[in-house]
């Protein structure tokens, strides 16, 4: 029997490996470092050295402490690796925040249409098939020694095993690169050449073998299995699935992923950061992204401070944050941050980034027909005023998650089902005071949305 379960688990701001243990659903000892991005030539990359460092570091210090029945591992998307034959990295992993591919306009006439992918058009690298394209182009022959172009978490596994494999969680999040509708590539593959590339594609819980030299250099027990691995807002979304009642989860962490699962089928609006993911079981899955975490910490300025009853009511008075910090994400691109009546406190500020925040989540989930309850992953589950606004503008329960859960629970469940049942959360209830804040932040949204997109009609 599997129990103990160590888990990579790479996202894009930290980087951690933890032991999870299935027994009980909890987490039993974490490591965690910085994810670096080299912002040097030959263009911004993820330090993959210093992550294989930590990797390896970590699973040595928990091989000396823990009995460890398997490695399985999960990483933030829009991220591939381009290997030689020999299993060595080609090019550099470029970091989706880098422009570069936004330099190469042609490829929006390559890319398949939003109906073939759900995949919509996304700035820098956030669309993996721009980043390959824009690293064939301008590193011809460095991209003529690509063997195997790997997803993020199979690069990782690669390493641990020597074993290529490809994975629709990774394949299909906005990349270009797959069909979610009939489970195979995209046009775009085969019209590039990229086929023989791409290695087969393997479910995420497929069981490969520690390397021998890894188990006895890290003191591993030798034939260790170590499974392909998972897209981490996959990971949040599977210990929820195989069920018939609608609900969706929030998934958070330097992004807000929502996805919905058992809604009405919308029509969904590819220019509103709308996309449709391939979950573990390889359905297709709409979602809606927001960069949450990122905007959150702006706006708290690193002072997250409990609001005073006094500070609340100065925001429920009137203190809104309008969007967006980074307008080329989340449900209204293009629209320019504003404070409706600036706080004056960190309590302020961390409050009003709370709601702000939540509000932003319940525009993504209309947006995907979202239903049911709301299972809250992530950091922002330990955030009270964010968990009730969410549930006041959606109408809706919400389920915020505690320590067993989240994605290193999902990455883990890939070695082997939960032994215990996980406790049940504590729904967090739509409160009715906070209605009037919630609809008037809507309408002033709405009009600023109105009025842009009558903006962007005359311009045409």
């Amino acid at each position: 029997m599997v129990q103990f379960v160590a888990v990579i688990d790479i996202g894009k701001t930290n980087a951690k490996v933890l032991l999870m243990d299935l027994a009980s659903g909890a987490e039993v000892a974490v490591f965690k470092t910085p994810n670096l991005v080299v912002n040097a030539p030959p263009y911004a990359h993820f330090d993959t050295d210093a992550l294989w460092g930590f990797v390896c570091d970590s699973l040595k210090r928990l091989a000396a402490q823990h009995h460890i029945d398997a490695i399985s591992i999960t990483t933030h998307g829009a991220c591939a690796a381009l290997v030689d034959a020999n299993g060595a990295l080609a090019l550099p992993i470029l970091d989706y925040e880098d422009a570069g591919p936004d330099r190469l306009p042609d490829y929006n006439a390559l890319r398949p249409p939003f109906a073939q992918t759900g995949s919509a058009r996304l700035p820098g690298g956030l669309n993996l098939g721009a980043q390959i394209y824009w690293l064939a182009q301008t590193h011809p022959a460095e991209f003529a020694r690509t063997a195997h172009i790997l997803t993020y978490p199979q690069y990782w596994a690669h390493r641990l095993t020597g074993v290529a494999a490809s994975e629709v969680t990774s394949l299909g999040c906005h990349t270009d690169l797959w069909n979610p509708w009939t489970a195979t590539f995209s046009s775009l593959v085969a019209q590039q050449g990229w086929t023989k590339l791409f290695p087969p594609v393997l479910p995420a819980a497929s069981r490969f073998t520690l390397r021998p030299d890894l188990a006895t250099s890290l003191g591993l027990p030798a034939g260790l299995a170590v499974h392909s691995g998972i897209h981490d807002s996959n990971a949040s979304l599977l210990p929820y699935l195989g069920g018939t009642d609608a609900f969706s989860v929030v998934s958070t962490g330097t992004w807000m992923i929502n996805m919905a699962i058992g809604g009405p089928a919308l029509p969904l609006d590819a220019a509103r950061d709308v996309l449709v993911n391939v979950n573990a079981l390889g359905g297709p899955t709409p979602t809606a992204r927001y960069m949450a975490g990122r905007e959150f910490d702006m706006l708290t300025q690193g002072h997250i401070t409990a609001p005073t009853a006094a500070e609340r009511s100065a925001v429920l008075a009137g203190i809104y944050a309008l969007p967006s910090l980074h307008p080329e994400t989340g449900p209204f691109p293009g629209l320019t941050f504003a404070w409706q009546g600036e706080p004056q406190t960190h309590g302020q500020r961390s409050l009003a980034a709370s709601y702000y925040t939540a509000l932003m989540g319940a525009q993504s989930l209309a947006l995907i027909g979202a239903q049911g309850p709301i299972h809250l992953e992530g950091p922002f589950a330990n955030n009270p005023d964010f968990a009730t606004m969410l549930a006041t503008a959606t109408g809706r329960d919400v389920l915020p998650a505690g320590q067993s859960a989240g994605t290193g629970l999902g990455a883990a469940l890939l070695a082997g089902p939960l032994g215990a049942a996980k406790v049940k959360a504590e729904p967090v209830h739509p409160d009715p005071m906070l209605r009037p804040y919630a609809a008037a932040w809507r309408s002033m949204v709405q009009h600023l949305w109105a009025k842009a997109q009558s903006a962007q009609g005359q311009a045409r």
